[in-house]
């Protein structure tokens, strides 16, 4: 299934620059920002510590697998665009080195699911085949936005399900995540659009062009945040009303920003998604 190795550029000239090579292709900022923002949930929701490390652990291998496929799997094509930036394309690293990386962060992102519950590891693991499927397949279709919307709604749910008792999460928990989730493909997609056009990708995103993605972003951005805000019984409380207040601002600016750096689109939403947190704590509900 791997590009083969000439694909790359040429070896890493050293070990330090592999593993440099490694973190890069990863796609840190989405992984730590994921990574970072489940750990802060499973805090919020009421995990104990040793089961907040271990939601930690499993989310972040999962998402390094996903990254790291992400950048073996399109070698070719960034090479064939010119794409600077990219460690696999560039030569930094070999991709052969990713796509076995990928392989140990998934191995390794089993157990540490099921550990968190049955019904918890497999809800995740779902959302992580899902987002393979992205990379492999379904990036180049119109049903590209589906894995991300079912990969982000599988995180809050498993965290729910690592609680004690294994709760199902609530219902506008995972609307809210899957709405996320359309909202973050739309933002992760701005800054390649045209390279990936010129390549022949055909996503949701492409087809509504790089305006048409960009204007639409806050929709989903904004819905999440509404029903995490009103979704909840009770009235959302003036605190909650200003964290919306926040979030449809944030979402809103990341579309008028990313006229010019379209790289804000996706810092929006990652935004979004900590406001989002920020909602949960203050409404005081729990995610189940």
């Amino acid at each position: 299934m791997g590009t083969p190795e000439q694909f790359t550029g040429g070896p890493a000239a050293n070990w330090a620059g592999r593993v440099g090579g490694l973190a890069g292709s990863c796609h840190p900022g989405p992984v730590v920002a994921v990574t970072a923002l489940m750990a802060a949930l499973a805090v919020t929701a009421g995990q104990s510590p040793a089961r907040c490390v271990l939601t930690a652990a499993a989310v972040l291998t999962g998402q390094l697998s996903v990254g790291w496929c992400n950048d073996a799997f399109d070698a070719r094509r960034d090479i064939a665009t010119g794409r600077r930036g990219k460690p696999v394309a560039d030569g930094t690293v070999g991709v052969t080195e990713v796509w076995a990386a990928a392989y140990a962060a998934l191995a390794l992102c089993v157990p540490l699911s099921f550990a968190c519950g049955l019904w918890a590891g497999a809800v995740h693991l779902t959302g992580v085949a899902t987002a393979w499927a992205y990379d492999l397949r379904l990036k180049a279709t119109a049903w590209s936005w589906a894995p991300y919307a079912v990969g982000f709604a599988a995180l809050p749910a498993f965290v729910a399900l690592g609680l004690p008792g294994q709760p199902w999460p609530a219902w506008w928990v995972v609307t809210a995540g899957a709405l996320l989730g359309v909202g973050a493909h739309l933002g992760d997609v701005l800054p390649d659009i045209r390279g990936d056009l010129a390549t022949g990708v055909r996503g949701w995103p492409h087809r509504l062009g790089p305006d048409g993605a960009r204007l639409l972003l806050p929709v989903p951005l904004v819905a999440a945040s509404a029903v995490l805000a009103l979704g909840p019984a009770g009235p959302p409380g003036r605190w909650g009303v200003a964290a919306l207040a926040v979030a449809v601002l944030v979402a809103v600016a990341g579309t008028v920003l990313g006229r010019r750096r379209e790289r804000a689109a996706f810092a929006a939403a990652v935004a979004v998604a900590v406001v989002d947190v920020a909602i949960l704590l203050l409404r005081g509900t729990g995610i189940a």
